[in-house]
């Protein structure tokens, strides 16, 4: 028995030997801490942490160099380099895009009659392509979904656009349900124009 008695002994100052070498968990804790704040050193020393803005007092005492810059003379920044604005020809071809918000106030129950004789007109552009094919297939995609759409062809700036345009729809509570309709089935949400304008 006093063979026994050893061997547990011994058994029991090794597990405690096991034990007592283990590192803690408030050394694990803080062996966590130093290597975190060592990283945070590094990335913030390299800069790659974000920085806070300037506060705005700062920047208002900053001095301008925009009036230093500028030339003496009229046009002296515009010569052959300049960018050159075509606005007065591409404004026309554009078309106006009525706002959602607008499109949604129309379409609301206390609205005056929409569908009235002196309601708008909207035309929903779901898409426009430069091939031909893309939009004929688009246009065969809308018939599916019961919406009647039509292939216009345009040329802006040189480039041959083919859009594909539903409508004219009357009111724009049609209008609104139509568009629904579309982001329903995974279109994107068409451009709503107001037709006239």
């Amino acid at each position: 028995m006093a063979a026994q008695r050893r061997k547990k002994t011994t058994a029991r100052r090794g597990a405690r030997r096991r034990r007592s070498g283990a590192p803690s968990a408030v050394a694990w804790f803080m062996a966590g801490v130093i290597i975190g704040a060592g990283l945070f050193g590094l990335l913030f020393y390299r800069g790659y942490l974000p920085t806070r803005p300037a506060s705005p007092a700062a920047v208002a005492e900053a001095p301008s160099t925009a009036d230093t810059t500028l030339p003496d003379e009229p046009g002296g920044l515009a010569g052959d380099g300049g960018p050159q604005y075509d606005f007065f020809t591409v404004l026309p071809e554009m078309e106006v895009v009525v706002p959602e918000q607008e499109l949604s106030e129309r379409s609301s129950p206390g609205a005056t009659a929409s569908t009235g004789p002196g309601a708008g007109m909207y035309v929903l552009q779901a898409g426009s392509f430069r091939r031909a094919e893309d939009a004929e297939q688009m246009k065969a995609r809308l018939a599916l979904l019961g919406a009647v759409a039509q292939v216009q062809t345009v040329t802006v700036d040189d480039v041959t656009w083919h859009r594909v345009r539903i409508g004219p729809v009357q009111g724009a509570r049609r209008a609104d349900e139509m568009r629904r309709l579309l982001v329903d089935n995974g279109f994107n949400p068409p451009l709503v124009l107001e037709a006239g304008r």
